[in-house]
């Protein structure tokens, strides 16, 4: 049985002062609730902190939205994986289309990030998806095949066993449109299917599967609800307290 898991992705919002608010505002309406998933929140890199000495006192977990290809040394800018596991970060955003897109992020440097999270015993969140002109034109599944394989089937099985798909249509992110319910079950069913086909049943049958992509408080019982989908990797949304802690509530 998959973990159910519902992140919330910050991308590049909010001031301090703005996310001590809203990390202590979530913390309080998570105290009197009992919620089936996992709640993780992502917030950026330098919140991680303050994030995780909140997150002590509560029952949500801390993710990175991003992490370095290398282990250490003269990388101005990055962050490594030993910081972040140094801070108690649990899970990481990799392969977003976002960085994908903005940052030219490949293959190589993806697959170097997954190495550099699971040697760290660091969740990789390894986000999938198609553009707009591949839906249309009929290639989704190739796709997603593609960055599926390239990104995560070098891993053994333990290694594998240790990672978490988010399905994210870039249509469909920040877009306000969302995949069809029919749509997603369909993308999941295609990846477990991949997994299975690679890592074998029982790996596939475990592997959690996140929905990511407009998601919000109205949708989020619906697309939950299907077949194969373990949960959402939630963008705007998750700026939102009380939008944020419905989309957890509607996993089941």
């Amino acid at each position: 049985m998959p973990k159910k898991i519902v992140a919330g992705n910050w991308k590049m919002n909010l001031t301090f002062t703005e996310a001590d608010d809203l990390l202590n505002e979530i913390a309080e309406l998570l105290e009197n609730e009992t919620i089936e998933a996992q709640i993780v929140v992502c917030p950026p890199h330098p919140y991680l902190e303050m994030a995780g000495d909140v997150a002590k006192e509560s029952s949500f977990a801390i993710g990175a939205q991003n992490l370095s290809p290398f282990e250490s040394g003269a990388y101005t800018g990055d962050v490594s994986s030993a910081m972040l596991k140094s801070m108690e970060v649990t899970y990481c955003i990799i392969g977003h289309s976002e960085r994908r897109k903005y940052y030219n992020e490949d293959d190589k440097m993806l697959t170097a990030k997954v190495n550099q999270a699971i040697e760290h015993q660091i969740i990789p969140i390894f986000c999938v998806g198609e553009a707009l002109p591949e839906r249309e034109a009929g290639k989704h599944f190739e796709t997603v095949r593609h960055q599926v394989r390239h990104g995560l089937f070098h891993l053994d099985t333990n290694e594998f066993s240790e990672v978490v798909i988010a399905y994210e249509p870039v249509w469909a992110i920040g877009t306000g449109v969302t995949a069809s319910p029919e749509q997603a079950r369909e993308m999941h069913a295609y990846i477990r299917q991949l997994i299975d086909e690679r890592y074998g049943k029982e790996v596939a049958d475990t592997t959690s599967i996140l929905y990511g992509g407009s998601c919000n408080a109205k949708n989020a019982a619906e697309i939950f609800s299907q077949q194969g989908v373990d949960g959402g990797l939630i963008g705007g949304a998750s700026l939102i307290p009380k939008e944020f802690l419905a989309i957890c509530k509607a996993v089941k």
